[in-house]
């Protein structure tokens, strides 16, 4: 047995997918064969979604039958928004989300059924239900009521009139529609993994879809962004963001080992496991935010991110990852900073569940070893 040890399973291959494809030496991302910068705005989330789930792009009659099976998932069960009512509000929507997709698997007809054909139903179900929830609770505990959508429409529109209740203008669309293309997968993350080894236990795909969900929570992952967003609040004035920056990097230099680890502690939207150069995402997202910002005359939060990004590229050789410009889109679009994890799993719900969907057709239980260090093997002393 390979008893070698790699702390975090850093470059650990732990299966084979056909799904996702990353260079990080490069900074290219790819799905299914087609580099991320070609697909964003050229190909819509709803037949990206479709090459992640069949390995190819739909051609016009897939994908029309594609967004009609999409569009009649639609529709919030009546129980889900009695359950988001309950809440307290002041529970964080990610928890919201969690509690809420857990209740929908008792509410599905296939529940006790894990078939591909089930899957796939509940796949669809599964991508019309979180961008539901999460737009509910957030009109709920902002004192405002949920809304229903009319027919028809792309999903980011459809996202967008259930978070505001108005029809979006078509770049505020076509920006969210980049926005999901962009996080809709990024081979074995946390929370993909997370789905994956639920999944290998034949736990069913909303059990998967919940443990992923709870994964992203962590600002290691997706929580990540709702920190940019902070930050970027927090500093405020352009003229701020280098001082800031020497102080965050000066202050780490003083910390232990561990108390560097702590994601407080960081500079965040910075630093990657996989990527040593710039998240090709993010290099998607610069241009947009800065147009974003612009037409929304949120400019200056934009300038901050621009200073914070040249004092740390100055100073130290950390990439910039897709949280940190994800964040002023984010902020452009009027998505408050604890949300924005949120808008990230409307997107990630297309990849989660065609790893999901993957791992079930070829599946083994996925169970790793430890590598022991604590005591030699002894003995219970006796007493007399």
């Amino acid at each position: 047995m390979d008893t070698s040890w790699k702390a975090g399973l850093e470059d650990v291959i732990a299966a084979r997918s056909a799904v996702c494809a990353i260079d990080g030496a490069a900074g290219r991302l790819f799905y299914r064969g087609y580099e991320i910068g070609e697909l964003a705005g050229v190909v819509p989330f709803e037949e990206v979604t479709a090459l992640l789930w069949s390995g190819e792009r739909p051609d016009a009659a897939r994908a029309a039958d594609f967004r009609a099976r999409l569009e009649a998932a639609r529709g919030l069960p009546a129980p889900i928004e009695a359950m988001l009512r309950g809440l307290p509000r002041d529970c964080h929507p990610l928890d919201a989300l969690r509690t809420a997709i857990s209740l929908d698997a008792a509410l599905d007809p296939d529940a006790a059924d894990s078939g591909l054909e089930a899957n796939l139903r509940k796949s669809f179900r599964l991508m019309a239900r979180v961008p539901e929830v999460v737009a509910a609770w957030h009109r709920i505990r902002t004192g405002r009521a949920p809304v229903t959508a009319p027919p028809g429409g792309s999903h980011a529109a459809y996202v967008l009139r259930l978070l505001e209740g108005r029809e979006p203008s078509e770049e505020v669309a076509r920006v969210m529609d980049v926005a999901l293309t962009l996080h809709a997968d990024h081979e074995f993350n946390a929370s993909t993994f997370a789905a994956r080894v639920a999944v290998a236990t034949l736990a069913d795909l909303h059990a998967a879809v919940v443990a992923a969900i709870a994964t992203l929570k962590g600002p290691r992952h997706g929580g990540a962004n709702e920190d940019v967003l902070r930050m970027l609040q927090e500093i405020g004035d352009p003229a701020k963001a280098e001082a800031f920056v020497g102080q965050r990097l000066g202050a780490r230099g003083t910390l232990s080992k561990t108390e560097r680890a702590n994601p407080r502690a960081r500079v965040p939207g910075f630093g990657h496991r996989v990527y040593r150069v710039d998240d090709a995402r993010a290099r998607v997202l610069r241009g947009m935010a800065k147009t974003m910002a612009e037409a929304t005359g949120r400019e200056r939060l934009f300038e901050v991110a621009e200073r914070v990004y040249d004092a740390m590229k100055a100073r130290t050789d950390l990439p910039v990852n897709v949280d940190f410009f994800s964040a002023v889109v984010y902020d452009a679009l009027g998505i408050p900073a604890d949300l924005c994890t949120s808008i990230f799993a409307i997107g990630r719900v297309a990849g989660w569940c065609a790893h999901a969907m993957e791992q079930y057709a070829d599946n083994r239980l996925i169970r790793p070893r430890a590598d022991y260090v604590g005591v030699a093997p002894r003995r219970l002393a006796r007493e007399g």
